[in-house]
């Protein structure tokens, strides 16, 4: 269960159903005042728990309906006769809501304070399990995701500033084994980047190395040939074009979370042609189709 991945709408449907459980507590109906002979025997207001057909349908309805919402997007993918928990959450919400406003439209007496309280916490909670989804606002996460840490480049120092750093959007990126802001070809007994060319050896190389030796082929695209992760690959961050799933890493079909045009995310490792990417919110997955994505 990830909590990190609810977001400010799951947070006001909690607070809405913490606000509907204390208020089946309360008096459903207002008591007049009372003073002498006048005043009746029981002066007691009954609760929502006085009523069991009212606390199942609005209150309880309301936390349970609640509950499912946090749920399935704590544990995304949980299905219940092939619908997903969120849309029965979102069920549960909406009956509660219609339950609370026709039973106070037909109340005879001058509504409690628990029935009143109920109705507005039914009426957040229902707005807050539509719109979630739908609202960038609501969108946004509940908790601060963890800045994930950026691996440094072959050869480079840890402790340089992030923001100007390797791997950021906006950044340059130095090729693999060079030297920040080194141009052209490398020197004697400088790495080369990946996938370019080796120098040519000049005459007393040629001399001391004897028989020239046959160039064998990378092993980083054996590797990827493979399936198997690149041992040279560069951690990068990139944008998708379009909504794409992100899968496990032990193959499961089910996606284990969505990405989403318009923000970053980080390519930790490669998988033959998909990317093991990382979510804000710390998330590890495969993206299979890589297809126009775009690089920081």
């Amino acid at each position: 269960m990830n909590i990190r991945s609810l977001t400010r709408g799951d947070g006001v449907v909690i607070g809405a159903a913490v606000v509907l459980f204390v208020a089946s507590f309360l008096s459903l109906v207002s008591v007049p005042e009372c003073s002498g002979e006048f005043c009746p025997s029981s002066s007691s207001s009954p609760n929502a728990w006085d009523s069991l057909g009212l606390l199942m349908s609005v209150f309880l309805a309301g936390v349970i309906g609640a509950a499912l919402i946090v749920l399935s997007r704590a544990m995304p993918g949980r299905k219940v006769a092939g619908l997903d928990l969120g849309q029965f959450g979102v069920a549960f919400a909406v009956f509660a809501l219609w339950t609370a406003f026709w039973t106070l439209i037909d109340m005879s007496q001058d509504a409690g304070a628990g029935m009143i309280l109920g109705l507005v916490a039914t009426l957040v909670l229902a707005v807050g399990a539509v719109a979630a989804p739908l609202v960038p606002a609501l969108k946004a996460p509940l908790m601060g995701a963890p800045r994930p840490q950026v691996a440094q480049p072959y050869g480079g120092h840890p402790g340089q500033p992030g923001p100007g750093g390797y791997g950021y959007p906006g950044a340059q990126q130095q090729p693999y084994g060079g030297q920040p802001g080194q141009q052209g070809q490398p020197g004697p007994g400088q790495q080369q980047p990946y996938g370019g060319q080796p120098q040519q050896q000049g005459p007393q190389q040629a001399q001391q190395g004897g028989q020239p030796q046959a160039q064998q082929a990378p092993a980083p695209q054996a590797q990827q040939q493979a399936g198997a992760p690149a041992a040279d690959f560069a951690p990068f961050w990139f944008a998708v074009p379009v909504a794409r799933p992100l899968y496990a890493e032990d193959g499961t079909p089910t996606p284990i979370a969505e990405l989403e045009p318009g923000t970053w995310y980080l390519a930790v490792d490669q998988r033959g042609p998909g990317l093991v990417a990382q979510t804000q919110d710390g998330r590890r997955g495969v993206l299979q189709d890589t297809t126009g994505i775009q690089r920081g």
